[in-house]
């Protein structure tokens, strides 16, 4: 027999044919072999596989275990996941001991205002304590509406709306407005919520190096002219550093190169501005420069979830196209009427924004005239003190805790390998003999720590580095 031009014995011809006919080869035959056995496809199919990999295998897991071996190595305990008695705000307690708190963004004490949780109290005998499905779904609560005129006011905005999560008003609002035509120019320390949003937006995304804005520009005189849309991404105050962009000349690039210009107010709302209004009331601009004004509600506003304001028919699309919002289920009513009540009590009460302004201001210069490294923060809320190495920087936070001071490290991944540092969240409740002691604690503990780093830790992180 001769197929092709090629000569098969003819006893391997119906072998041939059964094979060509399949559309994938040999495995094809597999199935006839098989189903000649008495096995399914099915369960063919299934041998063909090794079984699935235990999640302690995945690199994820085995880069943690590597982070632990190192702390083991050093004495080291786990600074993070410590449980706590009662609500965090300028001071804590945690396992029976009160201690001076810099871990909470309860920025003007509105988590531990009595009216806001009479808010949510009420919200609850009105309402219940979820809307149980998505307001497209359930309907409206006017306690919703409520809140989001409010917000809109606030921000001198068309309107507003409001998502479960602050996470996901990024991801929801960036992924939704941009396509893979577009193109997504952002700050290199932007938060991972934005990131995520870009990356499901499949847009073009490019950094530029921190607050620097003529880098912004280098981007887009390179870049612009060959996408459809673009978006600059940029936060009102930065949580790693406490610093914040020059927002003026961002409206004017911006409106230069024909972009849209989001800014993530999460940690700027009620802390920049003589009213606590932001960045925007920081500089004095025309709010409705700012095309997406972006934020959360679990910082200052004492609750939960997220928000976008801006010009009515962005917020029709998110209202009906964004997924955050539309396949998830509404706020739930104590959390909506809280940071209602906590907006109310920020507007009402502006002294809470000067007390904490002043209070920053305070712990920004006590930390340099004693030499402690606050990298760029401008001295609002949040103000980091550089350490370098992660061993010693937890090692810092232990031994701030065994003094009643709670800070916790950022250290590598979330930041570079030496650029580890402690960073203090403060409070409009926060006294200045606390902060004065905490800055005098820090430096002492610093410098000893620094004395102490022996030869034995420093082999040991060698033979770390080797080991990694």
């Amino acid at each position: 027999m001769t197929r092709d031009g090629i000569g098969v014995p003819a006893d391997q011809a119906v072998w041939v044919n059964a094979v060509e006919k399949t559309s994938t080869g040999l495995k094809g035959a597999a199935r006839s072999l098989a189903r000649s056995l008495g096995v399914s496809n099915a369960d063919a199919e299934a041998a063909a596989y090794p079984p699935a990999i235990p999640f302690s295998e995945l690199n994820l897991f085995q880069s943690m275990n590597k982070h632990r071996e190192l702390a083991s190595m050093f004495g080291l305990g786990n600074p993070f996941y410590h449980t706590h008695e009662g609500r965090l705000g300028a001071t804590t307690i945690s396992g029976g001991r009160e201690m001076i708190n810099y871990a909470s963004y309860d920025y003007l004490g509105l988590n531990q205002e009595p009216k806001v949780g009479e808010a949510a109290k009420s919200a609850i005998d009105e309402y219940g304590t979820s809307v149980s499905a998505s307001r497209l779904v359930a309907g409206e609560r006017k306690l919703h509406q409520k809140l989001e005129k409010a917000l809109a006011d606030f921000y001198d905005a068309d309107d507003c709306i409001v998502y479960v999560s602050g996470h996901a008003t990024n991801v929801s609002t960036i992924g939704v407005l941009m396509t893979p035509d577009d193109l997504i120019v952002h700050d290199d320390l932007m938060h991972n919520s934005g990131l995520m949003g870009a990356k499901l937006s499949r847009a073009k995304t490019l950094p530029f190096r921190h607050n620097n804005l003529d880098d912004l520009e280098k981007v887009l005189k390179e870049n612009r002219a060959n996408y459809k849309n673009t978006l600059i991404l940029t936060e009102g105050l930065y949580s790693m550093d406490g610093d914040f962009p020059d927002l003026p000349r961002l409206i004017e690039i911006k409106k230069r190169y024909g972009c849209w210009l989001m800014v993530d107010e999460a940690h700027s709302l009620g802390v920049l501005g003589k009213t606590g209004r932001g960045v925007g009331e920081h500089y004095g601009v025309n709010f409705r420069d700012v095309d997406i004004w972006m934020g959360t509600l679990s910082k200052t506003l004492g609750s939960c979830g997220g928000y976008v304001c801006g010009h009515k028919d962005l917020i029709e699309i998110l209202k009906y196209q964004s997924p955050g919002f539309v396949y998830s289920v509404g706020m739930p009513p104590p959390g909506t009427a809280a940071a209602l009540a906590a907006l109310e009590v920020l507007v009402a009460e502006p002294d809470r924004v000067q007390k904490l302004q002043e209070n920053g201001h305070l712990f920004l210069a006590e930390a340099k005239k004693v030499g402690l490294d606050t990298m760029t923060s401008a001295g609002y809320s949040v103000v980091p003190v550089l350490v370098g190495c992660s061993v010693r920087s937890v090692r810092l936070t232990e031994r701030l805790m065994a003094r009643g001071i709670n800070a916790l490290p950022i250290i590598h991944p979330a930041v570079p390998m030496k650029a580890a540092r402690l960073r203090f969240f403060i409070t409009s409740k926060h006294t200045p003999d606390q902060i004065r002691e905490t800055v005098a604690v820090t430096a002492e503990e610093l410098a000893a720590i620094s004395r102490r780093q022996s030869l034995v830790e420093r082999a040991t992180l060698q033979v770390a580095a080797i080991r990694n």
